[in-house]
């Protein structure tokens, strides 16, 4: 989809429901209305599909039982006030990334992701069998919230940058759009961290507002337009070797649910996880190639001095939060750190000894 196209899309579903108003849940006939809040443009590729496929899978999977609206970013609420809004019970259910509310506490940011860490399947395999799932629970109910992972990007791209980078130097002073714990990685190794909203980056870089930008990835970053401005696209994405999507539901309308659609709504957002991981890792690929051939985008290695400063940033966090004075945050911090380490070996000799040797010169395919 071109930027303008996207843009266009967007502002007319934003100009459809703009009167809207959040009036308390409906329930008739057994029936459960809930009104979902987004962090995304209607119909993002990427996040802003996924929003809209998981309110849809919500409602089939009940059989209409519960009925979810979706309400895009701006539509109701700005995005950065989705969290809030589903937690004062305003809203009943936000669509976003952990990210985006780290500063209510950065233990939230592990269930995201966290700079240098796991990756997508990692990242499952911690929260569905690692106990992260309880710890997860444990945080947000603090906020009067009940989350479920709903997909990942998998590996993020290291960004959109006006200038191409050499060294460390050329990455200090850099003004860059980015957000959540590799925010924090990346304000420490010296760039000037700038949190904005996926819809208004495009200006931002374009008026040089802003010097460098990372949203996504190739499926999710083109019909922003960020190819537009600067054709350095770097990687790899360390600030988010995985980036967990989410649904927040007030813990009030949780608790209310009888078991069936509780069920039913675990299901859904599971089924959903599925679908949109295998998506972004089966589009962008696609979107990546015609980047390249269509537009002139050059992906970039990130110098290697760069990425060891980053590291060492991105090391001091996990040390601060695994002595942070809230014991909630340790113990999230102990327990992803002790996973990823002990999936560290093993994965080196499973899937990156497997994809080292489809690199070899052999004749395949």
């Amino acid at each position: 989809m071109k930027r303008r196209d996207f843009l266009k899309a967007a502002s007319a579903g934003t100009a459809a429901v703009g009167a809207a108003t959040l009036a308390a849940p409906a329930l008739s006939q057994n029936r459960i209305e809930w009104r979902m809040v987004t962090l995304w443009p209607r119909n993002l590729p990427g996040p802003g599909v996924a929003a809209q496929r998981t309110a849809d899978r919500i409602t089939a999977v009940t059989g209409g039982r519960i009925s979810v609206r979706l309400f895009s970013a701006g539509e109701i609420v700005p995005a950065p006030g989705a969290f809030d809004a589903v937690a004062a019970g305003t809203a009943d259910l936000y669509h976003g990334v952990p990210s985006f509310w780290i500063s209510k506490s950065p233990g939230i940011g592990f269930f995201g992701s966290f700079p240098f860490g796991m990756t997508v399947y990692e990242q499952q395999a911690w929260m569905m069998h690692g106990g992260g799932q309880a710890l997860y629970d444990e945080m947000y109910a603090r906020f009067g919230v009940k989350p479920f992972n709903t997909g990942n990007s998998g590996p993020q791209w290291f960004g959109w940058f006006r200038k191409e980078l050499k060294s460390i130097e050329d990455f200090r002073g850099v003004r860059f759009r980015t957000a959540g714990l590799g925010g924090e990685m990346f304000r420490r190794a010296g760039a000037s961290v700038v949190t904005l909203p996926a819809g208004e980056i495009f200006a931002a870089l374009q008026s040089g507002t802003i010097d460098a930008a990372e949203f996504l990835g190739p499926f999710s970053d083109a019909p922003l337009g960020l190819h537009q401005v600067t054709k350095n696209y770097y990687y790899p994405g360390v600030q988010e070797p995985s980036s967990a999507e989410e649904i927040g539901i007030n813990l009030g309308k949780w608790n209310a649910l009888p078991d069936d659609l509780k069920a039913a709504v675990r299901f859904a957002c599971m089924s959903v996880a599925e679908e949109t991981t295998t998506e972004y890792d089966a589009r962008h690929p696609i979107a990546l190639a015609q980047l390249v051939a269509n537009n002139g985008v050059k992906p970039l290695e990130v110098p290697r001095d760069i990425l060891i400063a980053l590291g060492n940033s991105a090391g001091e966090m996990l040390a601060e939060f695994r002595a942070h004075q809230d014991p909630m945050v340790k113990k999230i911090a102990d327990s992803y750190a002790e996973f990823r380490n002990r999936s560290q070996a093993y994965m080196l000799q499973s899937y990156a000894a497997n994809f080292n040797a489809r690199t070899l010169p052999i004749k395949w395919g």
